[in-house]
């Protein structure tokens, strides 16, 4: 029931929003002589704090419609060309002129650990110029219904194999953090298979591949508290009248008072300096910090049977580097990748996935060719600096594209993609 009340509070606190927004947009109407005065401005900051702070934030828009490729600026269409009930493939289609040399595919892998597919709207950009960009958008489980069946890790592991199946060959996939362990072992099973629509290159990015090595808060959260205590204490039932009703799932707002509770104090600060800016008409930083907190506010529910298995898999038993991790009973064995390049990143400052925690693939694919396997750490970067902000897009954009362009197979014979579709559980 703790959910439902979470949701009934929310629809309590309506009329007091609406009232707080009725009145920062009557103290800030250049026609009310008191919008031009410290004490009218401290109002309406008032207001507005109130309403961002109780609101809940929808799914943002990725909202890219240009780039530049070849020195010049193209359009730019999003496309779903992939769908399954828990995630949708899109596409960054660019307006370029037909016949010029196919940039390189690649596959972002999104983290599906609470926030949008949007959090990554930085990356997606930064890559457009060099590549044709597509990225796994995962769906809020609570607007999932029951009848499309459960998702789990393993099936995480299915979707990323079918979405390489349906891209075709020399595919590059690049995965975000949460989901470097499943996109490691879902290459590992694609080369035990011997499959030939294994990607060209594999970049994992801040990712939790061996959180033994320098364990951060959470890894530490994780251990100390077990899998029981998740599945007692944060595992509940989406409420009615969402489509999702009934369904177990970790709800994004817990979540997003486990991301908050890290970082506190800087929080606390940002809104006291959100409120300051306001007061002396400092447009351009509330700005900034409105884009910023509508994307970090705004998170989606996981499937609780997702959440479990990789809080076990990865947090608590470590089960990759260990070698006892399976896919639906077949063990997965990073030793069998041997075609395909690999490339870690790490943020110096990261206090998610701990310095060496990504790097570990590194030791786990033994059978990569030294020449084919490249790692950098990114000085001065946190973890969101590993995959977004200034530092990301000059100085590790350019190592991607490098090693993407060097280890592409575009000579190789081409195979007609095909669409391998995931059995409902």
């Amino acid at each position: 029931m703790f959910y439902q009340l979470y949701e009934m509070n929310h629809a309590a606190l309506q009329p007091a929003r609406l009232y707080a927004d009725a009145v920062r947009m009557l103290y800030t109407n250049p026609l009310n002589p008191f919008s031009h005065t410290p004490w009218g401005r401290s109002v309406a900051a008032t207001a507005e704090l109130f309403e961002r702070t109780t609101r809940r934030y929808g799914k943002p828009h990725f909202g890219l419609t240009k780039t530049v490729v070849d020195w010049k600026s193209v359009d730019v269409v999003e496309k779903t060309v992939w769908s399954r009930p828990f995630c949708n493939l899109v596409r960054f289609e660019r307006s370029i002129p037909e016949g010029r040399r196919a940039d390189p595919k690649l596959l972002i892998v999104a983290p599906m650990s609470g926030h949008y597919a949007t959090l990554l709207r930085g990356t997606v950009e930064a890559m457009l110029p060099y590549a044709d960009v597509h990225i796994t958008d995962w769906v809020d489980a609570r607007m999932v219904p029951l009848s499309d069946g459960s998702f789990d890790l393993d099936d995480y592991i299915d979707y990323v194999i079918d979405m390489l199946h349906a891209l075709g060959p020399d595919t590059h996939v690049m995965a975000v953090c949460q989901p470097s362990v499943p996109v490691l072992a879902a290459v590992a099973l694609m080369e035990t298979k011997g499959d030939p629509f294994v990607p060209s290159t594999m970049t994992l990015m801040g990712g939790p591949i061996d959180t033994r090595r320098n364990p951060t808060a959470v890894n530490l959260l994780a251990q100390e508290k077990g899998i029981d205590w998740f599945r007692d204490n944060v595992i509940m039932n989406a409420p009615w009248p969402v489509p999702g009703f009934g369904r177990e799932v970790y709800p994004g707002f817990l979540q997003l008072s486990g991301f908050m509770s890290m970082n506190l104090d800087r929080h606390i600060i940002a809104h006291k300096d959100f409120f300051m800016h306001l007061v002396k008409h400092d447009g351009d930083n509330a700005e900034k910090h409105r884009d910023f907190y509508d994307e970090y506010l705004a998170v989606m529910d996981l499937t609780a049977e997702f959440y479990l298995q990789t809080v076990d898999t990865v947090f608590v038993r470590q089960a990759l580097p260990k070698g006892e991790m399976t896919h639906r009973g077949t063990k997965i064995d990073p030793s069998a990748i041997r075609n395909v390049a690999l490339f870690t990143v790490e943020g110096e400052n990261d206090d998610i996935s701990g310095l060496g925690q990504t790097k570990a693939a590194q030791d786990l694919c033994v059978n990569i060719p030294a020449d084919k396997k490249a790692h950098y750490m990114q000085p001065a970067v946190g973890h969101y600096g590993v995959f977004n902000g200034s530092r990301f897009r000059s100085e590790i954009v350019p190592r991607i594209v490098d090693f993407i362009t060097s280890y592409g197979r575009q000579d190789r014979v081409a195979v007609k993609p095909k669409l391998v579709r995931t059995a409902k559980r």
